[in-house]
């Protein structure tokens, strides 16, 4: 009697129920017999000859996130649509084997204790010498979909939003400048500049027009669609349409990619581009630009200005004033930042004085209005003085009267003397007399509590004189 290929299944499952040789040798016959649903498995082989650990390149330990990274990495580089060298396809089937048990807790835990024959409980179990080969009851691709709901979208895996790159590889790298850095003067951060900068962009292929086709060749009717751009499965007694991977939904199949831009028709380039810096940009702040159809993060770098220090948006200035300024005032050039400034220098200025020129500091960032400069004074004392300067310093110091302590005697030489000596004719001076040596020495040998009293008895000896 002629059975059917359905009436022959069910008896072969009935009697892989009971015990003996007889379902063995009866499955072993059917094993052959078409399946019924028309649905493609990969196989997963012989058991014991697979180290699913090593197909994917991980340690027996490896957590659940590595484990996906490494199917993910893999599953990119043996994918059929991308890779058409010989025994990619079957690499691929591999590793989407080696994913499927190892990322599932109890095939792994079972696979870990008895080896890859542990997962043959998974279908049931055999005879040795019957050759039993595990079946999954998922497609690769369709393990490859799934892991690709978490890293990316897979509509669009080969088209323009492809994890992969929509554009081919270069000596300049792979991805277009994300982030770049530059560095630029304190003065060009408190004016603003408009900086060249090198980056990576993405360009059209000039080889093939940006069409991905190498010239002079065409895109021809893609045979997995029919030129369509849509293919049709049947699942479960559904028809289902989906777009065509060969051809992106096109219907064209490009047979000649393009040899610079392998097929994509843009590639990465290194191009020199204009990127604005506004006014008011600080050391260390992040800036986001558009250069063509992209965003690119600026990192400023910010040197240190010799003559400014900056607090937020206000600057500080220090500048050197004579001692001659100090005392009878005058005038100062002070640097700014859009202008030089000549500041008016008051009488009496002491040192480390500060003045503040409103609203001349940083412009604000991203709003109106601006921080002021202060400038702090400090007076300049001379290192070296001629002979008449001595001597005016030292007629100086005989006028004063409300100095603590002394003033050294400047050397005498014979400029100097006949100097001074003309200075206090003119203004009616008597010689100083300076204390001697030993009495200051007497005053700094002394504890501080004795100061008081030998500077009294001094004074009283002034008196009685």
């Amino acid at each position: 009697m002629k059975l059917s290929y359905y009436h022959t299944l069910r008896i072969a499952t009935r009697l892989l129920s009971s015990t003996g040789p007889g379902p063995a040798l009866l499955f072993s016959a059917c094993r052959n017999v078409p399946s019924i649903t028309g649905s493609r498995h990969f196989h997963y082989g012989r058991p014991n000859k697979k180290d699913y650990y090593k197909i994917l390149g991980i340690s027996k330990n490896a957590p659940e996130k590595e484990i996906k990274k490494a199917y993910y990495q893999l599953a990119k580089k043996y994918h059929p649509d991308v890779n058409k060298e010989k025994g990619a396809a079957e690499k691929f089937q591999e590793v989407s084997e080696a994913y499927e048990v190892l990322s599932d807790s109890e095939k792994r835990r079972q696979y870990d204790a008895l080896g890859a024959a542990g997962t043959a409980g998974f279908q049931g179990a055999g005879d040795p010498n019957f050759g039993w080969q595990f079946h999954s009851n998922r497609k690769a691709e369709d393990i490859f979909k799934d892991i690709f709901k978490e890293f990316g979208s897979f509509e669009n895996i080969f088209g323009r939003d492809n994890p992969f790159g929509s554009y081919a590889e270069t000596e300049h790298g792979f991805d277009a400048s994300q982030q770049i850095a530059t560095t630029i003067t304190f003065e060009e951060a408190a004016r603003g500049i408009t900086k060249d900068v090198l980056m990576n962009v993405i360009e059209g292929c000039r080889r093939c027009q940006s069409t991905g086709v190498e010239p002079p060749y065409k895109k021809v009717s893609c045979p997995y669609c029919n030129g369509t751009g849509m293919v049709t499965q049947h699942i479960q007694g559904f028809y289902m349409q989906s777009t065509c991977s060969r051809c992106k939904g096109q219907g064209a199949y490009n047979k000649n990619p393009c040899m610079d831009c392998e097929g994509h028709g843009r590639l990465v380039v290194e191009k020199h581009v204009d990127v604005r810096i506004p006014a008011g940009v600080d050391n260390g702040q992040t800036l986001r630009t558009r250069v063509g159809k992209q965003d690119v993060y600026v990192y400023i770098n910010v040197l240190e200005s010799l003559r400014h220090k900056r607090v937020k948006e206000n600057i500080y200035t220090d500048v050197e004033i004579s001692l001659a300024q100090a005392v009878l005032g005058g005038t100062v050039p002070v640097p700014g930042i859009e202008k030089d400034h000549v500041v008016r220098i008051p009488p009496a200025t002491s040192s480390h004085a500060q003045m503040c020129l409103k609203n001349q500091g940083i412009k604000r960032l991203n709003t109106s209005g601006r921080g002021d400069q202060f400038i702090n004074i400090k007076i300049r004392v001379p290192k070296r003085l001629t002979d008449n300067q001595k001597a005016l310093m030292q007629a100086w110091a005989e006028l004063e009267q409300d100095i603590s302590g002394t003033v050294n005697k400047s050397p005498e030489n014979t400029d100097s003397v006949n100097s001074l000596e003309e200075l206090r004719r003119v203004l009616n001076l008597s010689p100083a007399v300076n204390k001697k040596d030993s009495d200051i020495d007497q005053v700094v040998d002394k504890k501080d509590s004795d100061v008081d009293q030998v500077v009294d008895k001094k004074d009283k000896k002034g008196v009685a004189g």
